[in-house]
């Protein structure tokens, strides 16, 4: 229990003595927080965030947060990983909002299909590369996300 330093009165964690109304010293006993407490993802392994940035469907939820956290600000693979996992989200918007509709008045053309098969390929083949910490550039995605690393 902490008391006031003026006239000795219990104070706890109150900034004003609530008898006499000093201000009471900041508490050098209690430690400031560490930086595990302040960057919720320090704790989180760079390459756990790479293979997150490619989990189809949220993958891009994972690539924004690694992109604007401070923690991986300087980590250039792992912002090559945020990049093209959000190029080729994108490329999931563009298959489904723009692709299908237009493929499926086509009758018996089933490309719609085989475009979802190979963006999923796309994206297992580059969690596998993100947990070996490979920076492989995926045609199209990879010069972008490299272009928009040098960028920063």
């Amino acid at each position: 229990m902490l008391f006031c330093s003026q006239c000795g009165n219990q104070v706890g964690t109150t900034v004003h003595c609530t008898r006499c109304g000093a201000k009471q010293p900041v508490d050098y006993a209690t430690p400031p927080p560490t930086a595990a407490a302040r960057d919720p993802l320090a704790a989180l392994n760079p390459r756990t965030a790479s293979i997150l940035c490619y989990v189809p469907g949220i993958g891009w939820i994972a690539s924004i947060i690694v992109l604007a956290s401070d923690r991986f600000r300087h980590d250039r693979l792992v912002r090559f990983h945020g990049f093209q996992g959000l190029y080729l989200f994108v490329a999931w918007l563009l298959d489904d909002q723009v692709l299908r509709p237009i493929l499926e008045r086509i009758p018996g053309f089933q490309l719609q299909h085989v475009v979802q098969a190979v963006l999923l390929g796309m994206s297992i083949f580059m969690m596998v590369k993100a947990a070996h910490d490979e920076a492989y550039c995926l045609p199209l995605f990879g010069e972008l996300a490299q272009k928009s690393v040098a960028e920063d």
